[in-house]
């Protein structure tokens, strides 16, 4: 289980204490009450591979669907819960599987920071990882993680809290995952700090941001990217190196980098609205709005 150290400084706790009455929220609070009420399960089968599969007596597959489809939509995944296939919008494997070799959580303080449901978090959970901690300010997000740890009974703890609160826990973790956060920030820079700023001595951070083709040191800032109102800034690689070197880094490696296509992003029935189809033009060559189509960049750095 994880330490209870890094929770100690009052303004968190007063921040903590805030954000549990998020959950009385009255889209909220009839969803975490179906969540709690769940019967307790006897969990017969575990597997964790592109799938975080569960199964367990005491609960029907018709009261997992039930359940799972009141807790739409799914963006992470995918799940399957007693025979239960729950596609997410993002098959989360893909990412994983670049992030994955250069990950060891195991002995080291751990935090996913915008964990959304904890997908990778049960992943670093297969891999060892005994302190592990997900960060992400969604009520709704944090009970879909109670949903499927219900089964797998994991011990990982979910706070509503985001990457702007990692200098209240300065120095404590050994690895943070920040993975498709840094563009939806309206301060790149001043994120990339507080990152830095909650790693331990000789800590590592993995993260993935957007990027844009070019050699030139610029950025893009749209009003609208792929349909996302929340895109502030989109650099080229010596744009985002740049960040890296004023954030203080000591050094940083690029990891990976993946085009996003229809395998890894597509609508399904659990998710509500568009996906990544309805943000291309037809031939996926450019954003709706005319934009370079969603490249990414996967980088491993040191504090």
């Amino acid at each position: 289980m994880a330490s209870k150290k890094w929770k100690k400084d009052k303004n968190l706790q007063k921040i903590l204490e805030e954000r549990e009455k998020w959950y009385r929220w009255k889209n909220i609070a009839p969803l975490k009450e179906l969540v709690e009420g769940l019967p307790p399960v006897k969990t017969t089968k575990i597997e964790i591979g592109k799938w975080i599969e569960a199964e367990g007596e005491g609960i029907s597959s018709e009261e997992v669907r039930q359940i799972a489809e009141k807790l739409k939509p799914w963006r992470k995944g995918p799940f399957r819960l007693n025979g239960v296939e729950i596609w997410s919008e993002w098959r989360s494997y893909i990412k994983w599987e670049i992030i994955a070799p250069h990950l060891n959580p195991v002995g080291k303080r751990v935090l996913d920071v915008g964990c959304n449901n904890g997908y990778y978090l049960f992943q670093l959970g297969k891999m060892g990882g005994e302190e592990l901690v997900g960060w992400d300010p969604s009520p709704l997000f944090s009970l879909q993680f109670q949903f499927v740890n219900h089964f797998l009974q994991f011990p990982i703890e979910y706070y509503l809290l985001g990457v702007e609160h990692l200098p209240l826990t300065p120095g404590y973790w050994d690895l943070i995952l920040c993975l498709g956060v840094l563009y939806h920030r309206s301060d790149p820079i001043q994120m990339l700090k507080e990152l830095r700023q909650g790693l331990a001595p000789g800590g590592e951070a993995v993260i993935d941001t957007l990027i844009i083709p070019g050699e030139g040191e610029y950025v893009l800032s749209p009003l609208r990217y792929a349909k996302m109102k929340n895109v502030y800034f989109i650099p080229t690689k010596s744009a985002l190196f740049n960040w890296l070197h004023r954030a203080k880094f000591s050094h940083w490696e690029v990891i990976g980098e993946r085009k996003t296509d229809l395998e890894e992003q597509s609508k399904t029935p659990w998710i509500e609205g568009e996906s990544l189809e309805s943000f291309l033009t037809p031939d996926l060559s450019k954003t709706i709005e005319g934009y370079p189509p969603p490249t990414r960049l996967y980088l491993k750095l040191w504090r």
